[in-house]
């Protein structure tokens, strides 16, 4: 059916020629589409087709392509076509295309009137309008005739035969340039015909002809131009949006050109009439602004009758003209002119003409104010506006005549015409200055301070204007200046409250003023820094005194209400934290302005005059909208109690209401009944309701014309939102006879003409419907719908009813019939086909797509005939309608979703669903009207979404751009949308194909946009986009888009690109204050062009973007922020210089730590703009700057860190922020990135140091000052914010000076929180010494921070508890707003004071405070402290203790997030630091129940995280717990014995855990629960130790135990440290009670660790963390166990036998670890925890049987074993035990002893070849010596007489000398030492020995000979025993002569 869609132009090269065989065989219907898809491929085909190929298939082509050309083509099709045939004859051969004009000429001369004839004639006009333009002045011969061709054709033609006429002479026009300058003044006369035609299409494209004329025709804009204005003011008449758009564009061109020639070089303009001036230019805008296109007579007759003839289409039209004007003419212009421009507009908008009655006036202000915002909001750069805002304030205060005038002090008398013209004047400027400020921001402060201009006292001059209108807006200006500037909120509201309250009097001032104060305090709720407390209540007491006194002066009263009840609402919107202490005087207001009960209000009802009831009236709404506040702003606030007391105001108001039904249609604005009849109704019962309807529908009835249709929409938009409530809350709407007023009522509005009368009829009937849910009514209801289409024959009700059927069935649930769904589809069908009525199609196909939508999965049986209706209806319906392209747009794209993943199939049914999909979507691209192409796009995006693979990026990317700089907003948002999705796959791709596409784009229509994309890419020209959008969804959809763009590509070689274009973006800015460099050469008048005279003192900078606005520099910085946090989880090479730079020359990457220095700059210029926004941006950027690249090193410089060259930017950035002016948020963030800057190490000279330490020294001082409450500019919190902050810093930065002077390693043991990294310089002493200066006020304003932070923390119920005038740094009633900053800022602060009481022992000091009281801050200043004097040094240290427990544990015991990590990490710190002392040491101690408690939360704790730094740290603080417990234990029992004495020494160990018992009570217990955290660390990383978890393995059956990582191996470590230390806690029963335990983990560890493979000392475990941390954890064990056996539990004589006897058995089952099975055993632990237990344990426990004998069989294996180091390390130990006591070592010196003496006696046989068969022997030498010793001296000259003969067997002759191996040689040499050193002691033996032994002698003599030949001839490094041998010659000497 189609041509293939996978063709590409890079395949093999297709056929350029149609099908026609297969086009022959198709439908009617398919045939048209098939061409239009072959005329597609063939418009992308020809560029790229060489032109010999294309001229050897043109005449085919040509004829092809005539024949689709007569066969009445649809409108898409035409255009096509002509566009191919053009292109064909451009790209092949030319010479024959005078052919086809003159074919094309006879068709349009042609008289056929048949069906066919039309398309035809509209085909041929296309094709002769793309003929020329495409080849230009290759036809101009046959131009004049083919142009009176159409002219005179275009007086006999329709509508849509004028609008293709009128298309194709613009084609002509563009075509053929200056040379057709001889027919200009033929199209202008025929362009003036039909630029007001009754068509708006054909006005659309006779605009669109004139636009392309004024390029050449000069006499447009000259001579002509006054009478084309006339003309564009009479097509402005009744037009539509896209009338006015076209219409608009060509007068503000044409304007634009008359008042700035293009061509200054050209010569003279027809007519001989100069340039216009702008004065005559505004002067024809205002002619017709106010008289509109009438002629002179016509006008004048209107002014005398006194009424006005210019629709509101005119004065619209004119508006958007002056915009298209003045944005022609560009924002230097404007700036040049923007006085005399801004007088004109003045003079408009204060014309009696444009303000004869209220709505003109109305309509002239909005117009006036949308050219201002226009031109001066959009045009003009940040300092412009700054100018404009002078000239703006200049010209109201020229008004000040008519201002006095309302005052009442003026000498001259000032008309009420004058009066009246300067409010409209005033309101037009106050609303645009608001505009402007609350644009500048910040920025904008310099100009309140600039007396020429006095912004302010202008502006609030304004507030006793005699008009309310001026009034209001002067009060809305107040309000943007509030928003702009926070920091003139508090003097502005002072200033207007103190007038208020001085002029209450003046009624002019009640309002004015009182508005200027509900403006201010309602603009606090979108401000963080808000309002100070205390203007709240000076607001709420001037309200009250307001409504008290209403009734005192009846000339004023209504004013004061209406005064009193808006400060009472505006306070209400300042939220729950400021109102809940004002509610209870609130509720009582609203008591009082209602009656107590109904029956008062029925007394009330009889009473009254018209006055008083005006009066009550507007008091009571006034009341009923503060309560309406209450609800939007406070809903906590509204509790069931309040909801009780408001009840009786609300149902007295609701009376009322319903007691005034009969007087509704004729006493009340009908604007108000939507309102009124939604809450009666809601309110009344079921009855009432009826009557109500009844009646509506009798008063319809009465009525006759546009009063009818006026009540009918009010009527019908209430009852919908009365059932739309109904249908939320699933209530009845009631009994059945209200269903045939109801519906009687809604279809009546069916057939209304009015289209939006219809909407809400159909969108009534449907809900009603839903309401009643009943199967039977909704029957009957669709039937009446079918009936009604059935017999209706006019437009209107064929619409209405049309639409009820898709409504009904979108608020139904759908069509859950399928015969019911095909009985609906073919009358929509059928509507949606007749091409007679546009209205129907329209209205039809709108129906049809809520359908679709509603059916899902059932309708998929009638897609295709859908996509067949909506194709064919694409292709045949006339541009003339754009609304049926808009509604079958909403059909395709119903269709698309109701297709949804089936899109992305293969089969051919949905290969061709997918294929009309495309061609729709390609159809309504095509279209002229933007709301069809937003649809177009919309489509494809949703497209792209299902099925991504079958869209084309290539051909959808251009488009797009190609629409970004649309004028309609609808197609902006569509476009951006829709890349926001393309963006998120194929980020690459659509930046390229962007690129791409302008690159390609002739230069003529090159816009900005295009530009910047040409130079930055698409991501630039979004910047641009962002910087003009206001609208906060397509802003929003920027922002996502760039950051796509962004993640996709930064970091996969873009970073540069991304870099330089936020740099660019940052420096176009007007900011005298960012770093430039100053330019010499700047021109003179440089000062008219500020934006290009900061890019020339800029040279860097230099780019596409001129004067960006904040808000879009701010958005830069936060992507360069991104940026930073995208290559953190990149390559590493991006934060370490030295591997960037060695890459960079290896391959063509980028990293940003090459753009460090791009990076600072961007930062500091941010930090230090006059945006405080963009400043806080700028800070942020910095701070994450400096945690990122801190301790990056500097590659040339070593020892020196990357950022220190930037310590000069860092300072400057940071000093405006500490500005006495400066915003207390700006200071906040400052404070934070000033401590990263000193606690980063980064600078370690004191200079350096001291300056940025200034800053902070000043913010401590600046927080010490007591502060004026009545001077407060901001909210009380945000005192208490910036407090914060600044103590935070401090802390942090005392906590790094003292981590840096070392302190916190050499007197406090808090190594497993230690920083890693700090380094420790000659700065770390020096900034201690800085932060010492200021320690003493720290550290009583850290105590009160805590303080208040631990009264914060109370829950709820304690609340009674809190102090009444609040804390040191809060107030009462800012309390729930600043616990979110002690929140974040304590923790540091509670570090810092931790290590500020150790560094003082807690010893008061002579200037610490003498309690707890808080400090002298702005808070308590002159406070006195409670009753009960001051506290003792003990007491205030106790207080001080405590409340750092408090608070550590209560946060420790609180669920928290990971985010909390640092919090969690700097309370443990604090809890160490303060254990580490003994004095807080001795209180834990000595208060079992708070060490208890403190086990339980670390516990907790543990399980909770996963943390190892955490397990660590409270793994230390169990230590430090228990230690203090041992200290109270050991004093406890140093104390009874000094008071019992000696002789009761027996009694003493009673003290500790278990007392008599031995119990241990769980909950109450320390040993216990220290036990609990220890096996809850062992169990977790060593399960195996658990009988539960026995025999399980984390990596499956027969795997691996367990593997340790280094932290595991720590934590097990010092969980073995602190079980050893529980006994020595415990009484002599209770160590009995918990031995067996501690016993079992001890051996347990052994064993696990021991039986695993490869675990002895300096081998690492397969898979742990090492050797080191392994053999770590085995000493550990090992001195855990001695530690144990050495108990002094183990020697009470209470405790002592059961000792022994569970010793015995923990040595049993030691023993019992050499049978492993089949793992693998490590002998040398096994053999060292061994020995451990003989040298500790004691010969009760050690030589028991049968474990004596099994203690030697385990020493005699090591002995026998094969492997040398357990040899040796057996050996070692054995000298251990031949040392120990003889208890001890006799049994074993008897047992062992012979064994070694018959190993060393084997060595002269086997002497060692290695070194570890040397080390083995040597140990053995070292044991026996110690045996040697331990003998009695009896025996020990038999045994010496042994030693001797072996270490002489060890020596060597001179003969072996020179050939023996290392291990040979370092034998002999060791074994003559040993000879040399043992000989004198036991010099008898050795004499005995050698005379007896002669042949002993000689060997020692050789020996001795040898070594001293071997010196002499051998280097002393020759081998690694002749070092050794050369310093022990001495010794060899002496035992020379000793011999």
């Amino acid at each position: 059916m189609s041509v293939s869609a996978d063709l590409t132009l890079g395949s093999v090269q297709p056929r350029l020629l149609l099908n026609e065989e297969v086009c022959s065989r198709l439908a009617e219907h398919q045939r048209a589409e098939f061409i239009f898809e072959w005329l597609n491929h063939l418009k992308k085909l020809l560029p790229a087709t060489d032109r010999v190929d294309i001229k050897q298939n043109q005449r085919c082509l040509v004829d092809q392509l005539s024949g689709i050309l007569v066969g009445s083509p649809g409108p898409p099709t035409r255009w096509l076509l002509a566009h191919c045939l053009a292109m064909l004859y451009r790209l092949g051969d030319p010479l024959s295309s005078s052919l086809l004009v003159d074919r094309c000429n006879d068709i349009i001369r042609s008289r056929d009137d048949s069906p066919s004839g039309l398309p035809t004639r509209l085909a041929a006009v296309a094709t002769l309008g793309a003929l020329y333009e495409q080849l230009g002045r290759m036809l101009v011969g046959s131009f004049r005739d083919s142009l009176t061709n159409l002219l005179k054709a275009m007086k006999s033609a329709e509508s849509q035969g004028r609008y293709e006429i009128m298309l194709c002479v613009e084609r002509m026009l563009r075509g053929l340039g200056v040379s057709a300058v001889s027919c200009h003044r033929d199209v202008y006369k025929a362009a003036r015909t039909c630029l007001t035609d009754r068509s708006m299409s054909v006005r659309c494209a006779a605009a669109k002809c004139l636009m392309e004329l004024q390029r050449e025709a000069a006499f447009l804009w000259n001579s002509e131009l006054e009478n084309v204005a006339t003309l564009c003011f009479r097509a402005f008449e009744g037009s539509n949006d896209n009338v006015r758009v076209s219409v608009a564009k060509l007068l503000g061109t044409l304007l634009a050109a008359a008042v700035e020639t293009r061509q200054p070089a050209a010569a003279p303009r027809q007519g001989g009439r100069g340039r216009s001036s702008l004065e005559e230019a505004m002067a024809l805008l205002t002619a017709g602004f106010l008289r509109g296109g009438a002629g002179f007579l016509r006008a004048s007759g209107d002014m005398l009758k006194g009424t006005s003839s210019v629709s509101k289409d005119i004065r619209i039209g004119v508006t958007q003209a002056c915009v298209v004007f003045v944005s022609t003419l560009g924002g230097s212009w404007l700036e040049a002119n923007l006085p005399s421009y801004l007088a004109l507009l003045m003079d408009l908008a204060s014309h009696s003409r444009a303000t004869q009655i209220p709505g003109d006036a109305a309509v002239t202000r909005r117009c006036v104010s949308f050219i201002l915002r226009s031109s001066l909001g959009s045009l003009l750069g940040e300092k412009a506006q700054t100018n404009a805002l002078k000239q703006l304030c200049l010209v109201v205060a020229s008004q000040k005549p008519a201002i006095d005038a309302g005052d009442g002090n003026v000498e001259t008398r000032v008309s009420s015409a004058d009066v009246s013209a300067s409010q409209h004047v005033l309101v037009c400027c106050l609303l645009e200055l608001g505009g402007l400020v609350q644009g500048l921001g910040s920025t904008a402060a310099p100009l309140l301070s600039d007396s020429s201009t006095a912004l302010v006292d202008t502006v609030v001059s304004v507030l006793l204007h005699p008009a309310s209108s001026a009034r209001l807006a002067a009060a809305w200006c107040l309000r943007c200046v509030a928003a702009a500037m926070p920091s003139q909120r508090s003097p502005l509201l002072d200033r207007c409250t103190e007038r208020l309250a001085a002029l209450k009097s003046s009624p002019d001032a009640l309002v004015g003023y009182g508005a200027a104060v509900a403006a201010l305090v309602a603009s606090a709720q979108n401000c963080p820094l808000g309002l100070p407390h205390t203007k709240g209540k000076a607001v709420l007491v001037l309200a009250e005194d307001l409504l008290r006194s209403a009734s005192q002066s009846s000339r004023i009263s209504l004013q004061r209400t209406q005064a009193g009840w808006l400060l009472v609402s505006s306070l209400i919107t300042l939220g729950p934290a400021v109102v809940e202490h004002h509610l209870p005087r609130l509720l009582l207001l609203w008591r009082c302005v209602f009656p107590a009960s109904l029956r008062e209000q029925e007394i009330e009802l009889r009473r009254g005059d018209y006055f008083t009831w005006q009066v009550t009236l507007e008091g009571r709404a006034g009341a009923l909208c503060a309560m309406k506040n209450l609800l939007l702003h406070c809903r906590e606030l509204v509790t069931d109690h309040n909801i009780g007391l408001l009840l009786t105001p609300l149902a007295c108001a609701v009376a009322l209401l319903t007691k005034s039904v009969p007087y509704w249609f004729t006493q009340i604005p009908h604007q108000i009944i939507i309102i009124i009849i939604v809450c009666v109704c809601v309110c009344v019962c079921v009855c009432v309701r009826v009557k109500i309807l009844e009646q509506f529908v009798e008063t319809v009835n009465q009525l006759k014309g546009q009063r009818q249709q006026t009540v009918q929409t009010h009527v019908c938009a209430a009852l919908c939102s009365l059932l739309k409530h109904q249908g939320s809350v699933r209530g009845s709407l009631g009994p059945e006879e209200i269903r045939p007023s109801a519906v009687s009522l809604l279809s009546g509005a069916l057939e209304s003409s009015s289209p939006l009368l219809r909407c809400l009829a159909a969108e009534g009937l449907a809900r009603l419907v839903q309401v009643v849910g009943d199967a039977g009514f909704t029957v009957s209801v669709s039937l009446l719908c079918f009936d009604r289409l059935k017999t209706a024959r006019d437009a209107a009700s064929r619409s209405g009813y049309a639409l009820a059927l898709g409504a009904l069935h979108r608020h139904t649930g759908g069509i859950s019939s399928p015969q019911h769904l095909s009985t609906c589809l073919g009358v929509l069908f059928t509507l949606s086909q007749d091409s007679t009525s546009p209205e129907v199609q329209t209205w039809s196909l709108h129906s049809l797509s809520l359908v679709v939508d509603l059916s899902g999965g059932l309708y998929r049986a009638h897609a295709e005939s859908s996509f067949t209706l909506a194709l064919r209806l694409l292709l045949s319906a006339p541009p003339t309608h754009p609304e049926v392209h808009y509604s079958l747009g909403r059909c395709l794209h119903a269709l698309i979703t109701c297709l949804g993943p089936d899109l992305q199939g293969d089969g051919a049914v949905v290969t061709a669903l997918r294929s009309s999909c495309l061609v729709g979507c390609g159809l309504m691209q095509a279209s002229p009207d933007c709301l069809v192409q937003a649809r177009a796009t919309s489509c494809l995006q949703q497209l792209h979404m299902f099925s991504p693979a079958h869209v084309n990026l290539s051909s959808l990317v251009p488009a797009l751009c190609a629409n970004l700089c649309s004028s309609y907003l609808c197609l902006r948002r569509a476009v951006v949308a829709c890349l926001r999705q393309l963006v998120q796959r194929e980020a690459l791709e659509v930046s390229e194909h962007a690129v791409t596409l302008v690159k390609e784009l002739p230069r003529r229509d090159n816009t900005h946009l295009d530009v910047t994309i040409k130079e930055v890419g698409l991501e630039g020209a979004l910047f641009t986009l962002l910087d003009r959008e206001s609208d906060p969804g397509l802003r929003s959809d920027i922002q996502e888009t760039l950051v796509h763009m962004m993640t996709s590509s930064a970091t996969s070689g873009k970073l540069g690109h991304w870099l330089k274009l936020c740099k660019d973006v940052l420096s176009a800015t007007t900011d005298c204050r960012a770093p430039v460099r100053g330019s010499q050469d700047e021109d003179a008048d440089s000062s008219r062009d500020d934006d290009s005279s900061v890019f020339r003192a800029r040279p860097e900078s230099v780019g596409p973007f001129t004067a960006l606005r904040w808000g879009t520099r701010r958005f830069a910085m936060a992507c360069v922020c991104r940026i930073i946090e995208q290559c953190e989880s990149a390559d590493p090479a991006h934060f370490d210089m030295a591997l960037a730079q060695e890459r960079r020359l290896q391959e063509s990457t980028d990293f940003l730590v090459l753009h460090l220095g791009d990076l600072v700059r961007m930062a500091f210029m941010a930090a230090t703009d006059h945006s405080d926004q963009l400043r806080l941006a700028g800070l942020q950027t910095l701070l994450v700057i400096i945690r990122r690249f801190s301790d990056v090193p500097e590659p040339e410089f070593p020892g020196h860190v990357i950022l220190e060259q930037y310590q000069a930017n860092v300072g400057a950035a940071l000093r405006p922020a500490f500005a006495a002016d400066a915003a207390p948020d700006v200071t906040a963030k400052a404070c934070q990135v000033c401590s990263a800057w000193i606690s980063s190490g980064v600078v370690s000279d004191l200079r350096d140091l001291r300056r940025v330490h200034q800053l902070l020294a000043s913010s401590l001082a600046k927080i010490q000052v007591e502060r004026d409450v009545s001077g407060q500019l901001y909210n009380e919190a945000m005192a208490a914010m910036e407090t914060m902050a600044v103590l935070k810093a401090w802390a942090e930065v005392y906590i790094v000076a003292v981590q840096r002077c070392g302190q916190t390693e050499a007197n406090l043991s808090v190594s497993s929180l230690a920083n890693d990294g700090t380094s420790s310089g000659s700065g770390g002493g020096g900034l201690l010494t800085l932060v010492q200066s200021d320690l003493a006020a720290l550290s009583r304003l850290w105590l009160a921070a805590l303080q208040d932070h631990a009264l914060l923390t109370l829950p709820q119920e304690n609340a009674s508890q809190l102090p009444a005038a609040g804390g040191s740094f809060y107030t009462a009633e800012t309390l729930n707003q600043a616990r979110a900053h002690y929140s974040s800022s304590w923790a540091p602060i509670l570090h810092a004071t931790s290590l500020w009481l150790h560094s003082t022992g807690f010893v008061m000091s002579d200037n610490s405070p003498a309690n707890l009281s808080r400090p002298a801050t702005p808070t308590s200043m002159g406070r006195t402290d409670s009753v009960g004097g001051a506290k003792s040094p003990e007491d205030v240290s106790s207080d001080r203790l405590h409340l750092i427990l408090g608070i550590s544990v209560e946060f420790l015991c609180s669920p928290h997030s990971q985010d909390q990590m640092e919090n969690i990490t700097s309370c443990l710190r604090a809890l160490q630091t303060l254990l580490d002392v003994s004095w807080p040491r001795a209180k834990i101690g000595n208060d079992q129940a708070l060490s208890v408690e403190l086990l339980s939360v670390l516990h907790r704790l543990m399980v909770t995280r996963e943390s190892p730094s955490v397990h660590l740290a409270v793994l230390e603080l169990l230590r430090q717990i228990v230690t203090a417990a041992q200290e109270h234990v050991r004093e406890k029992r140093h104390s009874a014995e000094v008071d019992d004495g000696a002789s009761e020494k027996e009694t003493l160990p009673e003290f500790g855990e278990g007392r008599d018992t031995g119990g241990l009570i769980p909950g109450h217990s320390l040993v216990f629960g220290a036990l609990e955290l220890c096996i809850c660390v062992l169990v977790r990383k060593l399960p195996q130790l658990s009988p539960k978890l026995a025999g399980t393995s984390p990596t499956g059956p027969g795997g691996s135990v367990w593997s340790l990582t280094d932290s595991d191996c720590r934590l097990v470590a010092s969980s073995l440290c602190v079980l050893s230390q529980l006994p020595s806690v415990c009484s002599p029963e209770g160590s009995v009670s918990i031995l067996p335990t501690i016993l079992h983990l001890l051996l347990g560890v052994l064993r696990e660790l021991l039986h695993q493979p490869h675990t002895q000392t300096g081998a690492p475990a397969a898979g742990s963390g090492g050797g080191a941390s392994v053999a770590e954890v085995v000493q550990a064990s090992l001195q855990a166990l001695k530690c144990i056996l050495t108990s002094s539990m183990s020697q009470q004589e209470k405790s002592r036998g059961a000792w022994n006897r569970l010793l015995r058995s923990a040595l049993h089952t030691l023993l019992g670890l050499w049978d492993a099975g089949d793992r693998a055993v490590d002998q040398i632990g096994l053999l060292t925890a061994l020995t451990v237990f003989l040298l500790s344990a004691g010969p009760e426990v050690c030589t028991a049987e049968p474990l004596h004998a099994l203690c030697l069989q385990r020493f005699t294996a090591g002995m026998d074993a094969k492997d040398p180091l357990v040899v040796s390390r057996c050996y070692q130990l054995l000298t251990s035990v031949f040392q120990a006591p003889p208890g001890i070592a006799v049994p074993y010196i008897q047992a062992l002893g012979l064994p070694l003496v018959r190993f060393l006696q084997r060595v002269e046989r086997s002497r060692p070849q290695s070194p570890e068969e040397l080390l083995r022997v040597l140990e053995g030498v070292r044991a026996l010596e110690a045996l040697v010793q331990a003998a009695d001296e009896s025996h020990r000259p038999r045994l010496v007489a042994i030693l001797f003969p072996l270490l002489i067997s060890f020596l060597l002759d001179e003969n072996a000398l020179g050939s023996a191996p290392a291990a040979s040689w370092s034998l002999h040499e060791a074994a003559l030492k040993d000879l040399m050193r043992l000989g004198p002691q036991h010099s008898a033996v050795f004499r005995s020995l050698i005379a007896s032994s002669p042949h002993l002698k000689s060997r020692l003599e050789a020996a001795v000979k040898g070594n001293q030949e071997s010196l002499n001839t051998k280097a002393s490094g020759a081998n690694p025993g002749g070092r050794s041998g050369a310093k022990s010659s001495p010794s060899i000497t002496l035992k020379t002569n000793f011999l």
